[in-house]
């Protein structure tokens, strides 16, 4: 088996992305819904991840 090394960041959008596929399906009805939530999650998450980062690269001083 092929060995994956992700950065913390890779590994972080792609959780990222595979949380927000799995959000899109199983708490919306249509699939334009799913698919519009499905971007909301993935867009607030990463937006989460960027703030997170600045947060802590400020506070380390």
């Amino acid at each position: 088996m092929p060995k994956v090394n992700l950065s913390h960041f890779e590994a972080a959008l792609l959780f990222a992305l595979f949380a927000a596929v799995v959000l899109g399906i199983v708490t919306k009805r249509t699939d334009r819904e799913r698919l519009i939530y499905g971007l909301y999650c993935l867009v607030g998450f990463v937006a989460f991840l960027f703030g997170l980062g600045w947060l802590m690269y400020l506070g380390h001083g």
